[in-house]
């Protein structure tokens, strides 16, 4: 008894672990139901996005990175001041962009255009009037544009860098492709489909961007995080360093964070990713499917 106990305490301490993982993220429920059917999947088995959005790790740097880039236009950035509790209540805000993209990227057909439709429904109420006068609409599709730009974007450069594996040119495009399968689901107009398209579509919208008070306070407020702990908090920090080395140089200058220089490259680049690492040895990425 004793020594089947010894040998399988190293998987209640990885299962424990993952646990305590994934609650400090705010992923307190289970991962949506996958579908592994070739006939019924939304995104192929085989799939690039089910390679990037399985490597938590990678994602959670991403993530972070997609919130600051998002906050830079005003309008994106107003629907969530005037209509989000994201200040109340930000790990269930989390939890809810999780589940949509385990929804999306691992669920069926159906399960997905429910999951888009819900998203579509609640973005109906969020409405208003900018700082700058002009009305928005959350389901605006060239609101919905930069959004989709800004986390394909991010959660792209955090797997290119912080990732398990090596994905190729072909393989980026190839993901960038997929996610415009989501874009247009969304209601979006010709979205990008290659990661030249992308960086054009990002670069037609700088002339939209700017640092609002909202999107200041909202940039502090992440910056600083909601996690308890010495050891988590300076994970966090470098978790959210990590997601500011992914964006160009104009877009921190824009959302006003110092570059790092040789302390990116020599410090936090390579300590993020034995993190990233680490946290793999308790929560393993999906595996790439051939």
């Amino acid at each position: 008894m004793e020594t089947k106990w010894v040998s399988e305490a190293p998987a209640r301490l990885r299962k424990h672990v993952n646990l305590s993982i994934r609650h400090a993220v705010g992923l307190t429920k289970e991962p949506p139901p996958r579908c592994d059917d070739p006939d019924e999947a939304y995104f192929a088995l085989d799939s690039v996005a089910r390679l990037v959005h399985g490597d938590l790790s990678s994602m959670l740097v991403g993530g972070l990175g997609s919130l600051f880039f998002q906050m830079l236009h005003p309008h994106a950035m107003a629907g969530v001041a005037q209509h989000s509790r994201y200040q109340r209540d930000a790990l269930g805000r989390l939890l809810q962009t999780a589940n949509f993209i385990g929804f999306t990227t691992y669920g069926s057909r159906a399960t997905a255009h429910h999951a888009i439709e819900r998203v579509l429904a609640v973005h109906e109420g969020v409405r208003g009037v900018a700082d700058d006068g002009v009305p928005y609409y959350a389901n605006d599709p060239h609101l919905l544009a930069w959004v989709h730009a800004a986390e394909v974007s991010m959660f792209l450069r955090a797997y290119q860098r912080f990732g398990r594996l090596t994905i190729t040119n072909q393989e980026a495009d190839q993901y960038v492709q997929e996610m415009a399968v989501l874009a247009r689901d969304m209601g979006m107009v010709d979205p990008p489909t290659s990661v030249a398209e992308l960086e054009q579509a990002i670069a037609r919208f700088r002339p939209e961007l700017r640092l609002t008070p909202d999107a200041v306070i909202a940039r502090d407020f992440v910056a600083k995080g909601v996690v308890q702990g010495p050891l988590q908090k300076i994970a966090y920090w470098l978790l959210v360093q990590s997601s500011f080395s992914l964006m160009s140089p104009w877009a921190r200058d824009m959302l006003g964070v110092p570059a790092r220089g040789p302390l990116d490259q020599m410090v936090i680049r390579p300590v993020t990713s034995l993190l990233c690492s680490s946290l793999r040895v308790f929560v393993a990425p999906t595996p790439r499917v051939n």
